[in-house]
C-alpha cells in the first residue's frame, strides 16, 4: 500500500485513516526520498543528453564568427560612445547617408555621360558618313567632266582640264580633312563641357540625394514616435495585466502549498490525540478554531464518549441516531425530507460507480464508514475525490486548519455550490446525484427509527 500511494504522489484521506502512525512517517519520509531521486534522475538526464548531442559540422560557405580576445584571455568588447574619439550614432548615420547619396549620384551621373558620349559618337559617325558621300559625289562628277573635255578638247587643252580636275580633287580632299577635324574638336570640346556638367551635377544630385533621405528619415522618426505614444499605453496595460496573472498564478500556488502543509500538520495533531486517547490518557483539547463571520455562532452540543473511529456499521447508526438526527443532517431545510444529495452508509467504491459517468462537479454526500463525520465524493475531471467532513466541534467543516464551519451540513454543502472547495482543484459543487432505487434508499437504516417527525422516505 506504502508504494502504490508513493506512485500516486498525492495522500487519499481514506488511504491515510489506514495506517498508522508508524506507516505514516514511513510514507511522507520515503516520498520526500522519491521526490529527490526522480530530481536527481532527470538533472542526470538532461546533463547526459547535452553531453551526447552531436555537434553539426559547419556547411561548405557558412559564415562562423570568432571573437577577439584581450589579455584578460576573455572575448574583447568594445562599446561604442566610450572612449573619446568615438562618433555619435548620428554622425555615423549621417557619413552613412552622405556616402550612400554620393554613391548614387555617381552611377546617376555615370549613365548620363555615357548617353551623352553616345550620342556625339553617333552625330559624328553620321557626319563623317555625309562627307563621304559628298565626296563621292564631287569625284564622280569630276570624273564625269574629265570624260566629256576629252572627248572634244584637243590634247593641250585635255590636259588643262585634267590639271583643273587634279587641283579640284586636292581642294576637296583638303576640305573633308579640314571639316573632320573641325568635327573632332567640337566632339572634344562638347565632351569636355559634358564632363564638367556631369561633376557639376554630382554634387548637386548629391546634395539633393541627401536632404531626401534626410527629410525621409526625419518623417519616419516622426512617425514611429507618434505611433510610440499611442502603443505605449496598450503595451503598458498589458504588462500590468501579465504582472497581475503572475502574482496571483504566484498567490494560488502559495495558498496551495499552505493548504497541504496545513493539512499534514492537522494529520500530525489529530495522530497525536489518537496516539494519547488509545493509550489510556485523556483526549487532549482541540485548539479553537476561529468564526471568520461566514457562520452564524454555533451552540454547544454535548456528545458522548466514543472511539476515535466508528467499530462498525450498527455504532454509525447509533452515532447518526443519537447526535445527527438532533441536528437534521442529510434534510433539505426548505422541505424538512432527505435532501438529494444525500446518502446512507455506502462505500467509497459504490459512490465512484454512482459518479463515474457523471458530468464534472457531480456529487453526493455519504456517511463515512471510517471517522465520525460525512464524505463528500466529487466527481472531478480525471477521477473521483472524496473530502472529509468533520462533526467534532459542534459544527460541520472540512478536515484541515483554518477551514470555515458551518451550522448545518446542509449549509456547507450550500456554500460550496458558489465557492471553491481547495484553491489549487477549484472544485465547486454542481450537480447532485440521487437515489439509484428511490423505493428502497440507501439512507433507510438512518431513518427508519423516526417516529416524531414528518420525514418523507
Amino acid at each position: 500500500m506504502l508504494q502504490e500511494i508513493i506512485e500516486k504522489m498525492y495522500i487519499d484521506p481514506d488511504l491515510l485513516e489506514e495506517l498508522s502512525d508508524e506507516q505514516k512517517a514511513i510514507l511522507f519520509y520515503k516520498m520526500r526520498q522519491e521526490q529527490v531521486r526522480r530530481w536527481k534522475q532527470e538533472e542526470d538526464k538532461r546533463e547526459a543528453d547535452e553531453k551526447r548531442k552531436p555537434t553539426k559540422p559547419s556547411k561548405p560557405g557558412t559564415k562562423n564568427v570568432c571573437f577577439m580576445h584581450g589579455k584578460d584571455g576573455k572575448e574583447w568588447v568594445w562599446v561604442m560612445g566610450d572612449h573619446r574619439n568615438d562618433r555619435t550614432i548620428q554622425q555615423i548615420l549621417d557619413d552613412e547617408a552622405q556616402r550612400n547619396a554620393d554613391t548614387q549620384a555617381d552611377i546617376e551621373l555615370e549613365r548620363q555621360r555615357r548617353n551623352e558620349e553616345q550620342e556625339f559618337q553617333r552625330k559624328m559617325e553620321e557626319e563623317q558618313r555625309r562627307l563621304e558621300r559628298e565626296k563621292a559625289e564631287r569625284e564622280a562628277e569630276l570624273k564625269r567632266k574629265e570624260e566629256e573635255a576629252a572627248l572634244y578638247a584637243s590634247l593641250k587643252e585635255a590636259r588643262e582640264a585634267a590639271k583643273r580636275l587634279e587641283e579640284e580633287k586636292m581642294r576637296s580632299q583638303e576640305e573633308v580633312t579640314l571639316r573632320v577635324n573641325d568635327l573632332r574638336k567640337k566632339f572634344a570640346v562638347e565632351r569636355r563641357k559634358s564632363m564638367e556638367r556631369v561633376e557639376t551635377n554630382k554634387k548637386h544630385r548629391s546634395s539633393e540625394l541627401y536632404m531626401k533621405w534626410k527629410h525621409m528619415r526625419d518623417s519616419i522618426d516622426k512617425q514611429a514616435l507618434e505611433t510610440s505614444k499611442e502603443v505605449e499605453p496598450i503595451w503598458k496595460e498589458q504588462e500590468k495585466r501579465a504582472k497581475d496573472a503572475e502574482v496571483q498564478m504566484r498567490q494560488l500556488a502559495r495558498d496551495a502549498r499552505e493548504e497541504v502543509r496545513n493539512s499534514f500538520r492537522h494529520v500530525a495533531r489529530n495522530l497525536t490525540a489518537v496516539s494519547a486517547f488509545a493509550s489510556g490518557k485523556d483526549k487532549p483539547p482541540l485548539p479553537p478554531k476561529e468564526d471568520n463571520g461566514n457562520s452564524e455562532k454555533i451552540k454547544a452540543h454535548k456528545r458522548k464518549s466514543r472511539p476515535p473511529r466508528p467499530q462498525n456499521r450498527d455504532a454509525i447508526i447509533a452515532w447518526f441516531h443519537d447526535e445527527e438526527r438532533e441536528r437534521s443532517a442529510g434534510l433539505d431545510p426548505q422541505t424538512n425530507k432527505p435532501a438529494e444529495w444525500f446518502h446512507g452508509i455506502i462505500p467509497r467504491m459504490d459512490a465512484e460507480t454512482m459518479l463515474i459517468n457523471e458530468p464534472t462537479g457531480s456529487y453526493l454526500v455519504r456517511v463515512s464508514e471510517r471517522v465520525w463525520g460525512y464524505t463528500i465524493s466529487y466527481r472531478a475531471s480525471d477521477r473521483c475525490k472524496h473530502f472529509l467532513v468533520d462533526t467534532t466541534e459542534n459544527g460541520y467543516q472540512f478536515f484541515g486548519t483554518n477551514q470555515i464551519k458551518h451550522e448545518t451540513l446542509a449549509d456547507l454543502i450550500l456554500y460550496h455550490v458558489d465557492h471553491h472547495i481547495t484553491v489549487a482543484g477549484k472544485e465547486m459543487l454542481i450537480k447532485p446525484i440521487g437515489q439509484i432505487k428511490p423505493t428502497h434508499p440507501d439512507y433507510y437504516d438512518l431513518f427508519k427509527n423516526r417516529r416524531s417527525e414528518s420525514t418523507s422516505l
